[in-house]
Formats: C-alpha cells, structure tokens, sequence
C-alpha cells in the first residue's frame, strides 16, 4: 500500500541568522583592524610633526603664535611634538621630550605673556603650562604603546571570542590613555593661544595637529567597539551553530522513528 507523505521543511530561525551571517565576528574584527591602523597613522603624524619639510608634517603643529620682541624668540614660533620650530616648521630646535613650552625664548624674558612664563624650565615655563604639557606629552606615548599592542594583537580577533575580547581590552586601555592625551594637549595649547591673543599677539591653533589628534582618538573609540562587538558576534555564531547542530539530530531521530513505525503498522 502505497503512502503518500508531505516532507515538512524545516523551519528554525536561527539557522537562517547563521546561514545570513556566518562570519559577523570576522567582520568586526577585519573592520576595527581598519579603523585602529588608522587611529595609528594620525598618531603617528602628531608625533612625527616637525620632522620633515613633506607634507602634511610640515604643515602639523599645536600652536602658532606672534612671538616677535619677546627675549631669544623667533619672529613666529610653532609648537609641535618634540620641536619649536619658525614659519612652516623650519628653523626647529632640537628635539626634546615632553618638551617645556619656553623652550621657545631665554629665560627670564621680556615681553612674554606673564602668564606662560614662570620657575621651570630653567625660568621660561610656569607651573601650570609645565606639567599640562608635561603629562600631556607622557600620555600619547603611553597610548601608543598600548595602539601597536592592540594591533598586533588584532590579528588574533579573526580567530575567535578570545582574541576578540583580549584586543579589545587593550585597545580600551589606549583608549583611556589617549583620552587623557588629547584633553591635556587641547587645554594646554587653546590656553596659550589665549594668553598670546591676551597679550595683544596673533595666535592661532593647527589646524592639522589638531584634526589628526582628535581623529585617531575617534577612530580608537570606533575600532574598541566594534572588538567587543566582534566578540559579541563570535559567541551568537558559535552558540548558533551548535543549536543548528542539536536540530539536525533531533530531526534525524525523529525522521527514523517515524520511519520505523511506519514498516511495522503497513508490513
């Protein structure tokens, strides 16, 4: 006797997200790899400012101002990472780190900005301009160290949930770090452009410094998340994977009983 039998399809929607997505981690991962190496190149060009005539670390730095008659000052002085440099980022001093912000004229001077002159630095830096910078200059170095850990470390993000959530602890870390970073650089150098233009100078931010230190730190932020996403995204996968698993076996054994009771009532 003949028996006609609809085969059902199987329906589980969690198969179909898995199927729709079956590397959303990887995605993640790959994507913060992207936005973390370029939070590290617009690092690097703060960093590096001052160093060469190319551009666009000729044209990077903090702060331009009229230092014209002030005792042992340029005409124009920039600020950047580790130079104090004139017009263009030419004529630079020597390389100094968390380098004191007098620096640009002789100690003691004259027709400085009471405000930025003070005991430090061999008397040409104030208390507070001192260790704004000081501390400042500090954290982006600690920040990058933790950036190139984070990247190196990313690759193992494509490997799975571990990987993923090992990057992006120490991704948060630069994070933390660089945070602090570019606050202190943006008070210390927005302040002094303030005190220039106080004292009846021109004075001017870089508009450059400033774009690519804001922009690694919003890029660090971005790449952070989408790690933890990616670990987020390992663990659906691997959890949906394995309940895809248990539906197959429990609709392979229900398929064999149905199969088996089936011969005996219709032998």
């Amino acid at each position: 006797m003949a028996i006609s039998r609809k085969r059902a399809k199987p329906h589980n929607p969690q198969c179909q997200k898995a199927l729709l997505n079956p590397r959303l981690g990887l995605g993640f991962s790959l994507i913060s790899i992207l936005f973390l190496a370029a939070s590290l190149v617009m690092l690097w060009f703060v960093i590096l400012s001052g160093l060469t005539q190319k551009t666009p670390l000729s044209e990077t730095y903090f702060l331009r101002a009229n230092t014209s008659n002030i005792t042992g000052a340029r005409p124009i002085t920039q600020w950047t990472y580790f130079f104090i440099c004139a017009l263009d980022n030419n004529d630079c001093g020597h390389a100094t780190p968390a380098l004191p912000i007098g620096y640009a004229w002789n100690g003691e001077p004259e027709n400085a900005p009471a405000e930025l002159v003070g005991g430090f630095g061999g008397d040409t830096t104030s208390f507070m301009y001192w260790y704004l910078w000081r501390f400042g200059s500090v954290f982006y170095l600690i920040a990058l160290f933790f950036m190139v850990a984070a990247f190196f470390s990313s690759f193992l993000a494509c490997c799975g949930r571990l990987g993923s959530a090992l990057t992006g602890l120490i991704a948060a870390v630069a994070l933390l770090f660089n945070t602090v970073a570019v606050c202190l650089m943006t008070a210390t150098f927005v302040k002094m452009r303030n005190a220039f233009q106080a004292d009846g100078r021109s004075a001017s931010l870089g508009a450059y410094a400033f774009g690519f230190a804001w922009g690694s730190w919003a890029t660090l932020l971005i790449s952070t998340i989408l790690f933890c996403l990616g670990r987020r995204g390992n663990k659906n996968d691997t959890s949906t994977g394995r309940s895809w698993g248990r539906r197959r076996k429990s609709t392979h054994n229900r398929s064999s009983y149905d199969g088996r009771r089936v011969k005996e009532e219709y032998p």
